[in-house]
């Protein structure tokens, strides 16, 4: 029983057009679906899903679910027992509730913020195929992201009034869904506070991550890039395309990966994240950050804060 790996995050967006501009264009995803309601579904060239991104047209940004794919539809019986026994609320919907998917489980993290586990979706294949295949497909546009790599969402922190839902949201991932908790950030007089964690379970630094905040929210979607020259070449695309780019080509000290930080037309933060950063297994040692060498483990280049970084969010 577990889950395998993120399936897709359903990001709300104002304009749909222009997010489906900037999703196959800039990123260069390959749009693969349009239900009724006029959602649009969109994958990247090297996942084998149906879908790995939801547009959903709202009049704010944000993101309404992240959905994880766990490896039978049998383990969603034993997760279902395991969440309501840790005392969270948890409804089992139809199969097509989720747009292609098999039946699903849905709740709230402790931050407040909706997931969905399901097993079964709709197989449409890599775009090189899996007999004699290329390293990468003709056609692709903008960046070419591979595939969708994690989110970060944002958590309630306040020591003050004993609130930190980054620990409690850590807590119940680790303990009912078996992600491992990879690398963490502690702050306050005596470094007792966990004020941002990031967990595994793949054997990539992160499939999610947790982190402080004054309000729950949604702060990235990364898509995977293979090497540092392609980060420079998003910088490109982004310029080329008039994107609005929040972090320019950095390397983070914290789960060592390349990456640049951008918005969507909506003012959905993106990151395109390149490189293995290292190998993640059951008994790696975590890794922790201090809070006066926090800004090094976020941009570990200049080794300074953007405060925009943390307190802009959707």
């Amino acid at each position: 029983m577990s889950v395998m790996r993120i399936g897709h995050v359903n990001l709300r967006v104002m304009d749909v057009e222009a997010a489906r501009h900037h999703y196959e264009n800039v990123l260069g995803l390959i749009p693969t679906h349009q239900d009724a309601s006029g959602n649009v579904y969109l994958k990247g060239w090297d996942e084998w899903d149906k879908y790995s991104v939801v547009l959903s047209q709202s009049d704010r940004a944000g993101m309404n679910h992240v959905a994880y794919k766990v490896e039978h539809d049998a383990d969603l019986d034993v997760l279902k027992r395991r969440i309501a026994d840790y005392g969270v609320e948890v409804d089992e919907v139809p199969p097509g509730y989720l747009e292609c998917c098999g039946r699903a489980l849905r709740f709230q993290l402790p931050s407040g913020h909706q997931m969905y586990l399901y097993a079964e979706t709709e197989y449409v294949g890599k775009a090189v195929g899996t007999t004699n295949p290329a390293p990468w497909p003709d056609g692709l546009k903008g960046c070419g992201a591979h595939w969708l790599d994690h989110v970060l969402l944002m958590c309630e922190l306040n020591p003050e009034q004993g609130i930190n839902k980054v620990a409690k949201s850590t807590a119940f991932v680790r303990e009912v869904l078996d992600f491992r908790l990879v690398e963490q950030v502690m702050v306050g007089p005596d470094q007792s506070i966990q004020a941002a964690t990031w967990l595994a379970r793949t054997t990539t630094p992160h499939d999610i991550a947790f982190v402080g905040g004054p309000r729950m929210g949604f702060h990235h979607c990364a898509f995977f890039l293979d090497e540092w020259g392609d980060v420079l070449k998003v910088a490109d695309v982004m310029a080329k395309h008039h994107v609005k780019i929040d972090v320019t080509p950095q390397r983070h000290g914290i789960t060592r990966g390349y990456t640049i930080y951008f918005f969507d037309p909506s003012g959905n933060r993106n990151e395109t994240f390149a490189g293995l950063g290292y190998l993640t297994q059951p008994d790696m040692p975590v890794i922790t950050w201090t809070e006066d060498q926090l800004a090094r483990g976020i941009f570990y280049h200049s080794g300074e804060l953007n405060e925009a970084f943390t307190s802009v969010y959707t």
